[in-house]
């Protein structure tokens, strides 16, 4: 099981902070497909972070059991 996190807009959209997934032979890509079939999720901008380093949204790396993707939403910088 990994652990998937959301943050700002994401989290208002799937009503919920964090959720578990089975995570057997998903890579970042299918994983974030999943989620936007669950969520609808296209229409947000979303940035994606694997144990806290940030990921291309198509990345074929593989997940593990205890990996925690988070989802976060588009941020200003100044």
């Amino acid at each position: 099981m990994a652990v998937i996190k959301y943050f700002g807009a994401i989290a208002e959209v799937t009503n919920c902070n964090e959720e578990q997934i089975e995570v057997s032979d998903l890579k970042v890509s299918d994983c974030l497909e999943l989620l936007n079939e669950k969520y609808n999720l296209n229409t947000i901008d979303v940035s994606v972070a694997l144990n806290q380093n940030l990921v291309d949204r198509e990345s074929t790396i593989k997940l593990s059991d205890n990996d925690e993707i988070a989802l976060l939403p588009p941020f200003a910088g100044g």
